[in-house]
């Protein structure tokens, strides 16, 4: 018995334009378009309003902040700090601040959502927000961390206070130690 050879490539016939190879489509990694993602999957389960889905979507407030920090050194370096707050129907957002030099806007406005979902889960009757500093702070000394966090308390000032927002500190840990998917932290 005779066994025929598989052709390895596609046969292209005469004439046909030239074969283009098929590239992967690039994954988008952007944790707040994940976020609105997952969102979408669970509005449609529950079969929620539009108008609700589009006010639950999008984050009530952002704020953008520079961070003037005096190093030990003498020198001024400018931080760029945020802080978001997602929503805050259930009574005062909560949320914690992350000091990494990853961090992005994105992440922060994900982590927001995902604090209003907590909240809400547990029936706490708290908002969601999340803040955060771009820095390294295993690289600043204690002063400058101090110095930086003041600042920044002092830059977000006007929209924080026990009846509007409660910040919190956050863990050190960057989004990439998590579960994909998941608000839940690996230890």
């Amino acid at each position: 018995m005779a066994t025929v050879a598989k052709p390895t490539a596609p046969i292209r016939q005469i004439g046909a334009p030239p074969m283009v190879p098929r590239i992967a489509p690039r994954e988008d990694l952007n944790p707040f378009r994940i976020a609105q993602i997952q969102f979408d999957m669970a509005a449609e389960f529950l079969k929620l309003d539009p108008g609700l889905r589009q006010m639950l979507r999008t984050p009530r407030r952002v704020l953008e902040v520079a961070i003037p920090t005096k190093m030990d050194n003498g020198q001024v370096k400018v931080l760029t700090g945020y802080r978001v707050q997602h929503n805050v129907a259930r009574g005062p957002a909560k949320g914690g601040i992350r000091f990494h030099s990853n961090l992005t806007l994105d992440e922060v406005k994900a982590l927001a959502a995902g604090m209003t979902w907590q909240t809400a889960a547990v029936n706490l009757p708290l908002g969601g927000a999340k803040g955060g500093v771009i820095c390294d702070p295993k690289r600043m000394s204690k002063s400058e961390l101090e110095r930086m966090t003041r600042r920044y308390a002092s830059e977000i000032q006007p929209i924080i206070g026990p009846n509007q927002d409660i910040p919190s500190p956050d863990v050190y840990i960057p989004m990439r130690k998590r579960w994909p998917g998941s608000w839940i932290r690996i230890p």
